[in-house]
């Protein structure tokens, strides 16, 4: 048995011997190693970028908590108050207005991270990071701290800018953000949860990701936890291209989705913040929805792209170049406005007083405008169309859009300096559902202009009720647009 045992052994050997002599000839060294050598390695790129993330501390000025009878006591003699007792005999207090002044005590209030934008001093970190702050500490690798002013912060782009009195510091390299691609490796610096100088590492996992702020983000997987905020988003050449700046989580901790500022739209911001301590935007006075498919067929637009206006405000430079309701924006200064979100960042970021010319798709047809860009404020309040107590007797046209419209009387085109429209009585079902109202004017069924419920009820008949209905309308000093979409 031995013997055959010992063939055994040795038929094993040989045939392991011969695979693996087959696997050397089938396998040549040279593409390994080739793989190894397209794996990351951030050893430079940290020695390179590191000296110039620094940590940021922010301290908060709080009045020292002073009871009259010191902690607690006041709650004590309430309760024997309250229930007859005899008050026990306690140290009397002096009076409130007699006792000396309690100076404001520091408090920690955050932690994040920023990086050195110039030698001399100069740092870009979140606005949301100094928010609040009374005090701004900074530390830099070396250990050195310094107190910092902040130059300005704009919380539309969660970006600002803090200055320390300090010469000859590394500056970062900016890299150009029109150069990284999706899939790229990246690596961000912090100081996540006051941890100094983290370093965490991923790929872009997409561009120009709109998530309801101002500014298109960069989308990584790099690992982001509270206190990365303000740091620096760098790409394989050393170059800064984002700040980082949210994060997606269920917890609060990372879950493989961050973003980050692009660095392009951040340097921008930080130049005005420099220069005056503030950022001014242009605006032109549009109300803007997405274009949907929906949309896009009903007004013939040949693919659902650009920025439909849903309402002009009276007097605003899109009034004034000729901007209506229902226009659909494709171009801003001949850039084309892919969705609606491009085009508030486009004006915004337009000094206000430029002439710039605007691409429309309005009845079939493109038109260029040109408008004069005025500088962002806060929105007006809308004004109601005043109601009369004398109302024409409603007509029943439109009751398969859930309309009931009647005509303007001449007083109230006169107030509301129209020409003619019909004014909504009542608004339900397929109409209340779009967001039209009672009181609201319609001027627009479609592409046709309507100045009477006469004509009003002559372009529905033409209609076909199978397909969505667009509505030009008044409401107040706003001209407005929406879709009714009929039930299927």
């Amino acid at each position: 048995m031995s013997s055959i045992f010992l063939k055994k052994l040795h038929a094993c050997a040989w045939v392991s011997a011969c695979a693996l002599s087959a696997s050397v000839v089938l396998m040549p060294v040279a593409p390994a190693a080739a793989q190894v050598r397209t794996l990351p390695d951030f050893t430079d790129l940290v020695e390179q970028a590191g000296p110039s993330v620094v940590n940021i501390r922010t301290l908060e000025k709080v009045a020292p908590k002073t009871a009259q009878n010191g902690p607690g006591e006041e709650e004590m003699l309430e309760f024997f108050r309250r229930f007859g007792l005899p008050l026990p005999n306690m140290p009397r207090q002096p009076p409130r207005q007699n006792r000396p002044q309690q100076p404001e005590e520091e408090q920690p209030r955050g932690v994040g991270s920023g990086f050195i934008l110039s030698a001399d001093g100069f740092i870009m970190t979140n606005a949301h990071v100094v928010e609040g702050a009374d005090e701004v500490i900074v530390t830099l690798t070396d250990k050195r701290e310094f107190k910092a002013k902040i130059v300005g912060a704009d919380k539309r782009s969660d970006v600002a800018v803090v200055k320390i009195e300090a010469t000859g510091l590394p500056a970062v390299k900016v890299g150009d953000v029109n150069r990284l691609k999706v899939g790229e490796w990246v690596m961000a610096i912090g100081s996540p949860f006051g941890l100094e100088n983290t370093v965490t590492a991923g790929i872009v996992s997409a561009k120009q990701r709109d998530t309801g702020d101002y500014l298109p983000f960069i989308q990584t997987d790099v690992a982001i936890n509270p206190g990365n905020s303000g740091g620096p988003l760098i790409n394989m050449r050393g170059e800064v291209v984002g700040i980082n700046s949210q994060i997606y989580s269920r917890s609060g901790g990372s879950m493989g989705i961050s973003f980050a500022i692009p660095m392009d739209e951040a340097m921008r911001v930080s130049e005005q913040l420099r220069a005056s301590g503030r950022v001014t935007r242009g605006r032109i006075g549009v109300q803007i929805d997405q274009v949907t498919k929906e949309v896009a067929e009903s007004l013939g637009l040949p693919k659902p792209q650009g920025a439909l206006v849903r309402g002009v405000e009276v007097g605003a430079p899109a009034e004034k170049g000729g901007v209506e309701a229902g226009d659909i924006i494709t171009k801003f200064e001949g850039r084309v406005v892919e969705k609606s979100s491009d085009l508030p960042r486009m004006v915004g970021a337009t000094k206000p007083g430029t002439r710039s010319t605007l691409t429309v798709f309005r009845r079939g047809a493109y038109k260029e405008l040109t408008v004069t860009i005025a500088e962002i404020e806060a929105d007006k309040p809308v004004k109601k169309a005043a109601e009369k107590e004398v109302k024409p007797k409603a007509s029943s046209a439109g009751q398969t859009l859930g309309l009931a419209v009647s005509d303007l009387t001449e007083e109230q085109k006169k107030e509301l300096k129209l020409k003619g429209g019909v004014k909504v009585d009542a608004a339900t079902e397929a109409a209340a559902r779009s967001g039209l109202q009672e009181g609201d004017v319609i001027v627009q069924i479609g592409n046709v202009a309507v100045s009477s419920v006469k004509e009003f009820e002559a372009v529905l008949s033409k209609m076909d009720k199978s397909k969505s209905v667009s509505v030009l309308f008044r409401r107040g000093e706003w001209a407005q647009y929406a879709v009714i979409r009929l039930p299927k």
